[in-house]
């Protein structure tokens, strides 16, 4: 995965959604796009999810919204992160997140979502700011690439009204 990124957060999963397929329509490959969210509020009550072949299916208040994403990024999970709760994410992060936790990769108070961050060239600060959105029950987009991507991805998200977007480079 490239180590630079350009990271937006959105107030809610419409937003998130939104901003997705803005990128899809300029033409971004779907495959280095991520998404994070908590997967639901306090006030829902999921049911579940499930995986039928290559198709992941989320049951509950925002099993559309996930649904979709899912069908049109690569990988999805769903994890219970300390400090966060249910965290459910598609794209590549996962794999990072996934590295992760099988590494036991631990980086200076960081959460494992944070350390995946991290592995991925996003500093300390910018997680911190991250996690405190996720928690927040925010929604990150997360565009892997090279420089010229990154920049490109930060000029689309810009127009998607995120409370924050920044770019990251390695």
């Amino acid at each position: 995965m490239d180590e630079n990124s350009c990271v937006a957060i959105y107030h809610t999963h419409e937003q998130a959604e939104a901003a997705v397929r803005k990128l899809q329509k300029a033409a971004f490959d779907i495959r280095k796009i991520s998404i994070i969210g908590k997967g639901y509020r306090q006030e829902e009550h999921p049911v579940g999810f499930y995986n039928t072949g290559d198709r992941v299916k989320f049951w509950g208040a925002q099993g559309g919204f996930w649904g979709g994403i899912w069908g049109m990024l690569v990988g999805a999970a769903l994890f219970w992160i300390p400090g966060l709760g249910p965290v459910v994410m598609a794209g590549p992060l996962v794999a990072a997140l996934v590295g992760a936790l099988e590494g036991a990769v631990v980086v200076g108070g960081l959460s494992v979502l944070g350390a995946a961050l991290y592995s991925i060239g996003i500093p300390k600060d910018s997680i911190i700011r991250y996690e405190i959105a996720l928690k927040s029950d925010q929604y990150l987009i997360v565009v892997h690439g090279n420089q010229q991507e990154v920049e490109r991805a930060h000029e689309v998200l810009a127009t998607t009204e995120p409370t924050d977007v920044a770019i990251h480079l390695s």
